[in-house]
């Protein structure tokens, strides 16, 4: 094997400059994104008080997994086909207007019919009823809409454009909130639920308004890609389903000050996702047009794209172990476990980044059977991993099962991904002997 002396390496830089700005336009994006979002609920949690802001978190926790559900996964294929092909665009965002529009009345008709007898957000029955309603439009149809303009712009390979709109939706929620709360004195959730439907409808038009010059959408449903939306949303469930189910148990048989810690833990680890997110998210429509004739033909890429994942995942967990001592400063000294849960889930991370580089690649090449498969067992049979480890032994049980899940799926991930792709480079080797 050939070795690259010190000059070639540093000759090489300049080609790998724009990939690592890139990567870091991305990142830097979804991390203020981040930040702009935990300023937003401190200003909201401060402003409605505890009893107001908890009846919010359980709307959000709700409207969190139907917004998954908005839409039925098809925005994965404005990434997919677009990037292949641009001329597909019109149809592909056709197509997704119309599943976001039926499935999003959908989810609100049963929204409305149900939730008024679970959430009081006003003593009014009517203006309860209004409020939640506001809620349910703003929280699935408008935010799955909203979200549709960063897909949009990936898949024509326009990160740029796509960072700002992650970075401007997060500042435009966050500004409603101060204008709302710190402004004009709004403290209830009825009163928030105006403002938060107007801010975001402002958002969507000028969103809307950015896509323009990109062409009109050609309104057809593209049938073959239903079912592969929907086999491309459900991880996300059951994944929603799975990293709740810790704190559940942990609040049933732990004491306060565990499930604190924990919650701070989970939310620091969880953040630090956002720096393999940021890469995959630049990768992913590249794998998908080398795959375009073949699994086979982006293993080389993902191999590479592996790399640079383990090598960000190993950074961050060393950030987070390095940290932890000093988190008792900012989140408080009464928090005795912190510093110890940090570090033992920081580990995570790593595991993390390696499955994620081979779901993307099974994604990207339209394998979202096997990678449905893969991931919603992990996640349906981790959340009763995770329930009863917690149970019998918490909190050591409840790290011992997570870290047991995140490798059984890197080893899942990976070893589908690989026999996928021996099976595509056998097949293409069998067309070119017939042909």
């Amino acid at each position: 094997m050939k070795k690259l002396n010190a000059a070639q390496i540093i000759g090489g830089l300049p080609r790998l400059l724009p990939m690592i700005m890139s990567y870091a336009a991305s990142s830097g994006s979804l991390l203020i994104a981040n930040a702009a979002q935990l300023v937003t609920f401190a200003i909201l949690a401060r402003s409605f008080g505890a009893v107001e802001f908890g009846v919010f978190v359980s709307v959000t926790a709700v409207t969190s997994i139907a917004v998954h559900l908005c839409g039925l996964g098809a925005s994965e294929c404005l990434v997919r086909r677009v990037a292949r092909d641009h001329a597909m665009y019109p149809v592909m965002m056709g197509h997704n207007l119309i599943l976001t529009l039926t499935s999003g009345v959908v989810l609100v008709l049963l929204g409305i019919a149900i939730l008024p007898f679970w959430m009081k957000l006003s003593p009014d029955p009517v203006e309860n009823v209004i409020a939640i309603l506001l809620i349910l439009i703003t929280n699935v149809i408008l935010v799955r809409i909203i979200l549709l303009t960063e897909q949009i712009f990936i898949g024509h390979s326009q990160f740029a454009a796509a960072n700002r709109s992650v970075v401007g939706f997060a500042f435009a929620r966050t500004a409603a909130a101060a204008l709302a709360c710190l402004v004009f004195g709004v403290t209830s959730l009825v009163d928030w639920a105006i403002w938060q439907f107007t801010a975001h409808v402002l958002v969507l038009i000028a969103y809307m308004w950015s896509l323009r010059k990109l062409g009109r959408p050609q309104y057809r449903i593209v049938r073959e890609e239903i079912r592969l939306g929907i086999l491309f949303a459900t991880p996300f469930i059951f994944r929603a389903i799975r990293q709740n189910v810790d704190l559940l148990m942990l609040g049933i048989m732990a004491n306060p000050e565990v499930v604190g810690s924990y919650g701070v833990v989970r939310r620091i680890v969880d953040s630090s996702y956002l720096s393999i997110d940021a890469m995959n998210r630049l990768v992913y429509p590249g794998l998908a047009r080398l795959s375009v004739d073949g699994i086979h033909n982006a293993i080389g890429r993902t191999k590479k794209i592996l790399l640079a994942a383990l090598g960000i995942g190993i950074g961050s967990a060393l950030a987070i172990f390095i940290i932890a001592p000093f988190l008792p400063i900012l989140f408080g000294s009464e928090y005795v476990s912190l510093v110890s849960f940090c570090r033992i889930l920081s580990g995570t991370v790593v595991f993390v980044a390696i499955w994620s580089v081979a779901v993307d690649a099974l994604g990207a090449a339209g394998y979202h059977g096997p990678r449905a498969a893969i991931l919603n067992t992990a996640n349906a049979l981790g959340a009763g991993l995770i329930a009863w480890a917690t149970w019998v032994a918490p909190p050591l049980g409840t790290f011992i099962s997570i870290y047991v899940i995140e490798i059984a799926i890197m080893i899942a991930a990976w070893l589908v991904l690989l026999r996928l792709a021996r099976n595509s480079r056998i097949a293409a080797q069998e067309r070119s002997f017939t042909t």
